[in-house]
């Protein structure tokens, strides 16, 4: 399963002295960008294509704090994914250091053309590493985002 290693930062805190919930969001973000770069997506790339990833819906689950410099584990992996990958559900599980779950983000999204400003299937390259990540146990076969696909 895809993971990095990242640490929450001055910027992450809250009030209560614990990562604040768009942290969670925001790490889950960066891990999932990580991931389109190391798998032949960088940043440049989704510019050159006018293309980019479009979040339409987010659900947070919280289960523990996580502290100021505290180290965490987010992980990727894909809980469902539409047949021409126009529509993607992605999940993110942010643990602590001795493993256990802080926070669960799952993602709904597509891609939007950025000229057309319309939701699009990702070029074959994109799919195949979107289909590359590990499958969650609850993953499900999502319907196409496009008005005209069967």
């Amino acid at each position: 399963m895809y993971s990095k290693k990242l640490y929450a930062g001055w910027a992450d805190m809250d009030f209560n002295s614990h990562m604040k919930n768009t942290a969670f969001l925001d790490k889950s973000a960066d891990v999932r960008m990580l991931y389109f770069s190391e798998n032949g997506f960088p940043m440049e790339e989704f510019v050159r294509l006018k293309l980019g990833p479009v979040i339409m819906k987010d659900e947070v689950e919280y289960f523990r704090e996580v502290g100021l410099l505290q180290e965490i584990t987010v992980t990727l992996s894909m809980a469902g994914l539409a047949a021409d990958g126009s529509r993607f559900l992605i999940r993110n599980e942010i643990l602590r250091q001795d493993g256990k779950p802080c926070c669960r983000v799952t993602s709904m999204g597509g891609w939007l053309d950025l000229a057309a400003r319309k939701v699009v299937p990702p070029p074959e390259a994109l799919l195949v590493a979107l289909q590359a990540l590990t499958k969650t146990s609850d993953f499900q076969i999502l319907p196409s985002s496009i008005k005209d696909a069967v």
